[in-house]
């Protein structure tokens, strides 16, 4: 009987893991809110001109399909830009009314008021100082209640 036998042989990878060096996992966490840090007043900017957009009157002539979609693109580019530095009432807003305008209806008759109200809210969300931790829960508490309303209890986040 013969009996074959192979050489293992290690990867790159694993030899570059298996070798010391590098940073420890403390360090590189620091680092990166370090560098999040620093791109925490460009998100701000973004979160208020996507508000503002949210604010601004239609285009005239503009189709009801095209200014969702707008307003959804707004509303999204807002949770991306809260979410990294834990804005987490501002992304609880955005997505509700991301929700909202997806069950809007594209032929028309969707009630505007909804995206000023959001917008207005951000806009609030986005002034209050971080420890007014009860005027930004009843800020989400009525937002939630206006989903549950116009979408159901089911649908309601």
């Amino acid at each position: 009987m013969t009996v074959i036998t192979h050489v293992q042989r290690k990867s790159r990878l694993a030899q570059m893991v298996d070798k010391p060096g590098g940073i420890s996992v403390g360090v590189a966490l620091a680092q990166a809110k370090a560098n999040l840090d620093g791109l925490q007043d460009q998100a701000i900017a973004l979160i208020a001109q996507n508000i503002a957009a949210l604010l601004a009157p239609p285009t005239p002539g503009l189709p009801e399909k095209m200014r969702l979609e707008m307003a959804y693109a707004s509303s999204s580019q807002i949770i991306d830009a809260a979410s990294p530095f834990a804005m987490d009432d501002l992304c609880i807003a955005a997505r509700g009314l991301c929700d909202l305008l997806d069950a809007a209806p594209r032929d028309g008759g969707f009630d505007w008021r909804i995206p000023t109200v959001h917008a207005q809210a951000m806009k609030l969300l986005l002034a209050l100082p971080g420890d007014a931790t009860e005027a930004r829960q009843a800020i989400v508490d009525n937002l939630r209640e206006v989903l549950r309303r116009k979408l159901g209890a089911g649908q309601a986040g």
